[in-house]
Formats: C-alpha cells, sequence, structure tokens
C-alpha cells in the first residue's frame, strides 16, 4: 500500500493484504459528521485510491454511535452567510465552488478502479447514507439502531452528494419519493428488499462481511457505470415527476422549494448518465442554497429543536417561552378577529400556517414603535416583502404580529433560546417553518421589513 494522505478525521489502516480499512472518527465527536474538514479528506482518499495499490476498500465508523449523521448543519449556516456576502451576479458560482467537493469526492470514489465495501453499524444518514451509496457493497448491522436515509428536505435542502441520483437509480423512482420527499428512512431489512444494501449481519459481523466480499476480487464497478445500464426513459420520468409536482404542490402550496429542487433533480438526472447527473444536481443545489427557507429551515427545525429537547429534558426552559408563547398566540388571534375569522383561516393555510389560528384573548393592541433595530440579512425574494394578493395581505399581517408580539423578549434569550423559542411557535402554534420562526423572520427580514409586513 503506498502511504496514504495525511488524515485526521478518518484513519487508513491495512486491514488485510492488500486490502485497506478507512475509519471514520472524527475526534472529539460522539457522532461523525461530515464537516468542511471530513470532505476535504474523502476528497483526498480518493484522489489517491487509484495509484494505492490496494485491491479493496473497506469504510467503516469507528464511532459507536452510528456511521454518520450527515453534514455538519451548523457549518451550513457559516456557508449561507459567505454567500449572501457576495455579489449577487457571484453567489451561485461561490456556492458551487463551495458544495461540489463532497460530491465530486463520491464520484471519485465509486470510479477509483478500486472495490470499495462499507460496513454500516447504527444510522447512515444524509451525507453519511450518500457516502454508503458510492460504495460498490453495503452490509448493515440487523439491528432497530440501522437505518439508511436521506432526511435534508426535512430541514430545506436535499441530498446534493449524489443522493437524488444514486437512491432512485437503486431502489426505482417510486420507492425513492418518501425517502426523498419525507425523510423516510430504511430499515436494514427493507434497504435489503429495496435494493439500497446487499447483506444484513448481526453486530460485530459487518467488518468480516465486507472484508469477505472484498477479497471475492469483484469488478469495481457501480451498476450505472456498466454499459448495459439502461437510462431511464425521458417521458416516463417525467410523467412520474409531474404527477407527484402536482400532488406536493397542493400540500405545501409552493413554499418549500427544496421539494422542487428534488423533483428537478430526478426528472434532469435519471435519463442521463451519472457524470451529467451529479452535475446537474450540484447546479440544481448551488441554487436552492441562497434562499432563505434552508437557513431558516436549518435554524429552527435542526439547531431550534435541538437547544428546545435539551432545555426541555433539564427541565430548563427560560421562564419567558410561557408568555411569549401566550403573547404570539394573542397577537395571531387579534389579526384573525380584524379580518375576520373565516378569511383568515382560508389565507392562513395558503401562507404556510399549519394549525388554526388562536381564539380567545387578542391581548393589547400591536405596534411596530417598539421593535429592536434588526437589519435584514438579504432580500429573501419572497412575497412577504411584496404582498399583493388577499391571501398575501393577511399572510404577512398574521407574521408580522407573531414577530411583533415575540420581539420583547429577544433580548432576555440567548440566540440558541431563541432558535428554540422559534422551534415551539412553529410547533405548537403552526407558524410556517419555511420562515422560520417569529425571531427567525424578525432576523431575515429586519424591523424595516416586519413593519412594511404588519402596514399591508
Amino acid at each position: 500500500m503506498r502511504a496514504p494522505p495525511t488524515l485526521k478525521e478518518f484513519r487508513l489502516e491495512e486491514i488485510a493484504d492488500g486490502i485497506g480499512h478507512l475509519i471514520f472518527d472524527m475526534p472529539g465527536r460522539s457522532m461523525n459528521v461530515f464537516s468542511n474538514a471530513a470532505i476535504h479528506e474523502s476528497e483526498l482518499v480518493a484522489d489517491w485510491l487509484p495509484s494505492s495499490g490496494l485491491k479493496g476498500l473497506l469504510i467503516s465508523s469507528g464511532k459507536a454511535s452510528a456511521f454518520c449523521a450527515g453534514a455538519d448543519l451548523a457549518e451550513l449556516s457559516e456557508a449561507y452567510a459567505m454567500i449572501v456576502s457576495a455579489p449577487e451576479s457571484e453567489r451561485s458560482q461561490v456556492a458551487r465552488s463551495h458544495f461540489a467537493p463532497i460530491g465530486r469526492a463520491f464520484r471519485k470514489l465509486e470510479t477509483a478502479g478500486v472495490p470499495i465495501a462499507v460496513a454500516i453499524n447504527g444510522l447512515a444518514l444524509g451525507g453519511g447514507c450518500e457516502f454508503a451509496l458510492a460504495g460498490h457493497y453495503r452490509v448493515l448491522t440487523d439491528t432497530p439502531n440501522t437505518a439508511l436515509g436521506l432526511p435534508e428536505s426535512l430541514v430545506g435542502l436535499f441530498p446534493g452528494a449524489g443522493g437524488t441520483q444514486r437512491m432512485p437509480r437503486l431502489v426505482g423512482i417510486d420507492a425513492a419519493w418518501p425517502i426523498l420527499l419525507d425523510g423516510a428512512r430504511l430499515s436494514p431489512a427493507q434497504a435489503i428488499e429495496a435494493g439500497a444494501a446487499h447483506m444484513t449481519v448481526p453486530v460485530g459481523q459487518e467488518i468480516n462481511a465486507a472484508l469477505a466480499w472484498l477479497q471475492t476480487g469483484p469488478e469495481p464497478v457501480q451498476p450505472w457505470d456498466r454499459k448495459d445500464w439502461p437510462l431511464s426513459n425521458v417521458n416516463d420520468v417525467r410523467r412520474k415527476v409531474l404527477e407527484v409536482r402536482m400532488a406536493r404542490m397542493a400540500e405545501t402550496k409552493g413554499h418549500y422549494p427544496a421539494i422542487t429542487a428534488i423533483l428537478d433533480c430526478v426528472k434532469l438526472g435519471l435519463p442521463v448518465t451519472m457524470d451529467q447527473a451529479v452535475a446537474i444536481e450540484i447546479d440544481i443545489f448551488a441554487e436552492l442554497i441562497k434562499r432563505p427557507e434552508p437557513r431558516d429551515m436549518i435554524r429552527t427545525l435542526f439547531l431550534g429543536k435541538q437547544s428546545y429537547a435539551k432545555l426541555h429534558k433539564s427541565s430548563t426552559l427560560p421562564p419567558a417561552f410561557t408568555p411569549l408563547l401566550k403573547d404570539v398566540a394573542s397577537a395571531l388571534a387579534g389579526v384573525a378577529k380584524a379580518i375576520g375569522r373565516d378569511q383568515a383561516d382560508t389565507h392562513r393555510t395558503a401562507a404556510g400556517f399549519t394549525k388554526e389560528l388562536p381564539e380567545g384573548d387578542v391581548g393589547t393592541e400591536l405596534t411596530t414603535e417598539g421593535l429592536p433595530q434588526v437589519k435584514a440579512i438579504a432580500a429573501t425574494g419572497l412575497w412577504i416583502e411584496t404582498p399583493d394578493k388577499d391571501w398575501q395581505r393577511t399572510g404577512a399581517r398574521l407574521l408580522a404580529a407573531a414577530a411583533i408580539a415575540a420581539a420583547p423578549y429577544r433580548d432576555e434569550l440567548s440566540l440558541s433560546d431563541q432558535q428554540a423559542a422559534d422551534y415551539a411557535v412553529v410547533t405548537e402554534l403552526g407558524f410556517p417553518a419555511y420562515l422560520g420562526g417569529p425571531f427567525a423572520l424578525l432576523e431575515s427580514v429586519g424591523s424595516a421589513g416586519v413593519a412594511k409586513m404588519w402596514a399591508t
């Protein structure tokens, strides 16, 4: 084995004669995630592999907790700030350059000419699942804790490292929809039945099973790279995508662009070669990541959810949470009463509210005079900036009312507590998740933006 690159997030050992063992084991972390450092190192390994002298590569996790939980979503928030700080004409290229390496690394791995077997014990989600799908053979431990999944759509993103292309090629387009669009997970048995994995074994036997396959000298070629691989029929794919698109648009009112992006990736990617498909995928991902919805959904449905769970588990929810929720509920009730409940209920659905508007005490009259001075992050490009339909004007009033009611609590809550509060408002009061919550909305459009929405 030729000397490997220097690695910190991974360890590379020789497990048997001519067989390398790449162990994903991030230092100082209880669970592996694909950080920028891990992505960089995976590409180093992929570049080294063709000339490594190896006859096979086994990939596993050094963590007992899981194989890999996905992307480092905290770093994604930093990436968004970097993208929107660039001139608007350059943002797509900045996004593409930043996010392309992970998909490029996985494509290099599967075409390196070396058979790759992946031993998975525990969760392989998001980027972790995409990493596994880039291997030629997958062994899963037969436990309730082991699963394959691509949950990115739940936080406004999609699997942009080849996941929108490999999963439907493996399991079929119809079986892929719940995985890609709803965050459904495949248990070991389901993964085998669907075609996403090759073998299940008891815990502790996964390494030996993967090694045994490598020692048979298998051909290191993915199904979609074989000469006899049939490309999907363009018209069949378009028909299936159109059916799903119409149903999802009716359900989400078009407020969740990740859904549209995933459907576009499948429609455009399945009928072409994998190299063409992953290029299409990263172009679509670069456009999506510039939008505010992924940023706000990550902030609330991931970071906020984590913060809320920790606070709730330790019984340390800030005292402000109870009056904050009450004040937001009263503000929404006040707008509904002023507009007329029947009309408000119809319009709130169009705006993306998921629960009926509160009734009862409407509280004190709202005013924007006390709003803290907050500068907008960037133009959102969303309907909230120029509401010109009846439902948009009602929706803008409701959203602004929630932000105005929450704003007085801003100074007494830390950022993580604000994110947790946003999560509570989304889950308990039905605030539209694509906008993140009242604090996220205030940060996104700024105090001037909230005041403009309120004046609609």
